[in-house]
């Protein structure tokens, strides 16, 4: 036994001996399981193909924000593993590369080497009985996806699960990328807020339904949504409070499934502490920085959270923060990698560019409205605020789809003076204008940018009607309905 495995090998069979007492800290509270989110059941569903004998989808990446729960979900699905499925304690690994980096200067692979050198006694060609790895924060170790790729290619009999920041599916190889498969964690959407805080569960196949009226727009996916809708309210009933009061909530702070049991101080403390973490580590795993650097980015991040809704400017703000603009183009470029943050850039038509500025949104609402709480900015009765957090709702839903289903092809937004606050784009260069707005019902907007852009139809999403409605060529959907999406 070689000094690097003396050191592994205690290490590893504590993990064997106490994850199970982990349990109780990530996936219970008083007692009480959390409930799911919906990639747990994805992810379940290939682990009960691999017992079955389907070892195709056998490495997943599971990518997501600080805070959104990975960590839980992984240890929802050890505990599904033991109690369920009665898979032998020995036969399941939890680690978190950050340990192994940071006390053990060791990585993953040498990890894996041991776990089966020393407690299974074989190797990754002679494995025999199947075995269950679960790495948590991978991006700490660089080769985390040579790793995958190696174990992967040379047995069949390990179902591996990699965690990490939202630029884990940046970082893999090539041949890892053509292996793996991802599986990317977001923040709260309204339907999984509401399931998970409440067990009312959204009508079935709601957010399908909505995905068609925006993208087709027609009657009949039109009388489909409103059904679909008319349901979601039904359910809603059994809420002892407004729907639209627990729909506010969500908006400003239910981004995160940690705030579900939290008060609303106590959750922006939270995210802003995930903030911290996020310049401090995740972006240092992007990009080295100096110190003054790092405390430039924090100042964008403050930056980004105050302004009221319009492009960035890079030299701007290169000017409002006293450094050079290259600077804070990498900045907002790394942020971007953590997907703390998404772009939205000004429609030039195809293949043209608008020297414009772009437009910049969090990944959830929760992240902004927790800026602006530290600093004594929060008015959760102001329409304006109101305003700004439903457009960075809006933007965010449809950053998401971009990711997880191609669709739309590209967000862009209307750079002209007054134009619409997002611009949905297909392959053919099709344009679907889509405003967001609080207050009165205004259609001169969206109807020049129908006009503008020779669209069949454009959107409202807005809080001015109860229901889904059509006039003439636009489709009003209130911000509830959309948020189902």
């Amino acid at each position: 036994m070689n000094q690097k495995t003396e050191i592994l090998l205690p290490y590893i069979r504590a993990r064997l001996r106490v994850t199970p007492d982990l349990l109780r800290e990530y996936t219970q509270k008083d007692g009480e399981p959390y409930r799911y989110r919906e990639v747990f059941f994805r992810i379940k569903e290939y682990i009960d193909h691999f017992i079955a004998g389907d070892d195709e989808n056998r490495f997943l990446i599971v990518p997501g924000l600080r805070g959104v729960g990975k960590t839980t979900i992984l240890l929802q699905l050890y505990d599904y593993l033991l109690n369920q499925k009665k898979i032998d304690q020995n036969r399941i690994l939890y680690l978190s590369s950050d340990e192994l980096n940071l006390f053990l200067d060791t990585g993953i692979y040498e990890a894996v080497h041991t776990f089966l050198e020393e407690v299974h006694r074989t190797s990754l060609v002679n494995l025999e009985e199947q075995l269950f790895i679960f790495i948590d924060e991978a991006h700490y170790d660089p080769k985390w996806s040579e790793t995958g790729k190696i174990v992967y290619d040379q047995t069949r009999k390990i179902f591996m699960i990699f965690t990490g920041s939202s630029a884990l599916s940046m970082e893999m190889t090539v041949d890892a990328a053509r292996r793996a498969t991802r599986r990317k964690v977001f923040p709260l959407g309204f339907s999984e807020y509401i399931l998970l805080k409440y067990d009312i569960k959204p009508p079935e196949k709601m957010a399908k339904t909505l995905r068609e009226l925006i993208w087709t727009g027609d009657d009949k996916s039109l009388e489909n949504a409103r059904q679909k809708e008319n349901e979601m309210q039904k359910n809603l009933v059994v809420l002892d409070r407004s729907p639209r009061h627990e729909w506010e909530d969500f908006l400003y702070c239910g981004g995160f499934p940690f705030g579900l049991k939290l008060d609303q101080t106590e959750i922006y403390e939270k995210i802003f502490d995930i903030l911290d973490r996020i310049v401090q580590k995740d972006v240092y795993s992007l990009k080295s920085f100096n110190t003054d650097t790092l405390s430039t980015i924090s100042q964008v991040i403050t930056f980004l959270a105050l302004q009221k809704p319009g492009g960035t400017s890079d030299a701007k703000l290169a000017h409002k923060l006293d450094v050079s603009p290259t600077i804070i183009r990498t900045i907002l470029t790394v942020l971007e990698k953590t997907h703390l943050i998404f772009s939205v850039k000004p429609y030039g038509g195809a293949g043209k560019t608008v020297r414009k500025p772009w437009k910049y949104y969090f990944l959830s609402p929760s992240l902004n409205t927790a800026v602006n709480f530290k600093l004594g900015r929060y008015r959760p009765d102001s329409r304006e605020i109101l305003g700004v957090l439903s457009e960075n709702l809006v933007g965010a839903y449809f950053f998401r789809l971009k990711e997880t289903m191609n669709l739309p092809y590209g967000i862009f937004y209307d750079p002209a003076k007054g134009g619409v606050d997002f611009l949905l784009v297909d392959p053919l260069e099709n344009i679907i204008p889509v405003e967001v707005g609080i207050g009165r019902k205004d259609k001169g907007q969206i109807l020049r940018a129908i006009r503008k852009y020779r669209s069949e139809y454009g959107m409202v999403i807005s809080n001015t009607t109860a229901k889904i409605e059509k006039e003439g060529d636009i489709i009003f959907i209130p911000l509830m309905t959309f948020s189902y999406l």
